[in-house]
């Protein structure tokens, strides 16, 4: 592979959540969220864990900054535990949770690193949940408070904001499919909390934007482009996207709703067509979740048109999530992204792969995460030479955590971590991305 050369100013990061890395679950004065209800339940997490001490990140974040340095990173991609901050999700604030943003935010800078906040990665206060949560429409008046209450604080030191986390795994995962807190399995109330997340993100962003107006502002979706089982299918891959990344980029680009899905969503809503509306352009940069795609074929008489298929062809590669290495996933996706606004500042958020990592001797030799790294940056640079414009790229994740459902069964990290000791080590992949970062390409 020839020598690839990234954009001057192209900013190198990795990323984590709240919830997957600190831990204090308890601590300080911090609320319960749908999280820390979800993994006490019995039988919802895959070997029983849960998110209590995690990385233990909370108290252990010094020397966590020293490995994002390590990694030559100049941005970090990091969010907010919202009942860390507002216990009961509104008032009162607390400010031993605001003091902890306070010194980690101030250990980035004075690191080089550039903080990037995620203001919710799926961690709802609890006592939100119990009023209705998502599917209530008073919650964009308490979304956009904890919004103000964090750029108040931290707006000072913090340009660039992410109002969500992937809204579309929120609602499908998390109110239709019910692997997700809370658990949930109603494809009623998985659309109402489409809409209030929407109304909630413009509501926030306006509120941001009053406090700090040169703050950037954008919003993290996870996108596996669909590509046709067959070339008959491929022609139909617009229309499914309305069940797909139009749902989130068409509010935001066009400040309308997909066609198959407004009647319903509107109905469901009491809704105005005017509060769509008034989400478009309400995004400063977008950014881009990916690991893999979607394999369809149309099919008839079905709610959306189309039907999966599991790639099923000879030499084709999984990561531990079962998810197809392909990337040129990434490249389709950006390109698509592109359509909708040509030109318009993306980031990729999140990429990165789950391995069966061993640690040996002190090292981690993971050379398919390293390939895939790889392959996938080559078709970043690719989109970025064919027009997209593509300002940075976030590995995930700085290290192993407790990845969800799947517990601790599932490492994504560029550092290994130890659970029972919670020692880091850096794999072989996390020194090929310092030469990444270090030289701007490879």
């Amino acid at each position: 592979m020839s020598t690839i050369k990234f954009p001057e100013n192209f900013l190198w990061g990795t990323a984590t959540s709240s919830y997957q890395i600190e831990g204090a679950w308890n601590e300080d004065g911090k609320g319960l969220s749908i999280w820390d209800d979800f993994s006490h339940t019995p039988g919802k997490i895959e070997d029983n864990s849960t998110g209590d001490t995690a990385c233990d990140h909370y108290h252990r974040y010094k020397e966590d900054i020293s490995l994002i340095k390590n990694l030559h990173c100049g941005a970090y991609r990091f969010s907010i535990s919202w009942p860390r901050i507002l216990p009961d999700g509104n008032k009162p604030v607390n400010e031993k949770g605001l003091d902890y943003y306070d010194r980690l935010v101030d250990g980035l800078k004075e690191a080089g690193i550039e903080p990037f906040v995620t203001l919710y990665h799926w961690d709802l206060p609890l006592a939100l949940h119990q009023k209705g949560g998502w599917t209530n429409p008073e919650i964009k008046n308490a979304f956009s408070n904890f919004a103000e209450v964090m750029v108040k604080r931290l707006g000072d030191r913090v340009r660039n904001w992410m109002t969500f986390n992937e809204p579309l795994v929120v609602i499908f995962a998390g109110y239709m499919g019910g692997a997700h807190a809370p658990g949930i399995k109603n494809l009623s109330l998985a659309f109402k909390t489409y809409y209030n997340i929407l109304l909630s993100h413009g509501q926030a962003f306006k509120a941001i934007k009053s406090l700090y107006p040169e703050c950037s502002i954008g919003l993290a979706e996870g996108y596996f482009p669909f590509y046709g089982q067959r070339p008959k299918d491929e022609k139909y891959l617009d229309h499914f996207d309305n069940f797909g990344i139009k749902l989130t980029m068409l509010p935001l680009f066009e400040g309308r709703l997909p066609k198959p899905v407004e009647k319903r969503i509107m109905k469901l809503n009491n809704g105005n067509p005017a509060d769509i509306e008034t989400l478009k352009g309400t995004l400063d940069f977008f950014g881009f979740n990916n690991y893999s795609r979607q394999i369809v074929r149309r099919k008839l008489f079905s709610p959306t048109g189309f039907t999966w298929v599991k790639p099923d062809y000879p030499g084709a590669r999984f990561t531990e999530m079962g998810w197809e290495i392909y990337p040129d996933a990434i490249y389709r996706g950006l390109m698509n992204i592109n359509k909708f606004s040509p030109g318009f500042p993306v980031y990729i958020t999140e990429n990165g792969a789950a391995f069966n990592d061993r640690l040996e001797d002190g090292r981690i030799h993971d050379p398919d995460r390293t390939d895939f790294i790889k392959s996938y940056l080559a078709m970043v640079h690719k989109a970025i030479g064919d027009g997209c414009n593509v300002k940075g790229y976030f590995a995930w994740s700085l290290m192993d955590n407790f990845e969800w459902q799947f517990g601790y069964t599932k490492r994504f990290g560029l550092y290994y971590v130890d659970f029972p000791t919670l020692k880091r080590y850096a794999k072989d992949s996390a020194l090929f991305y310092a030469d990444v970062c270090r030289n701007n390409g490879f």
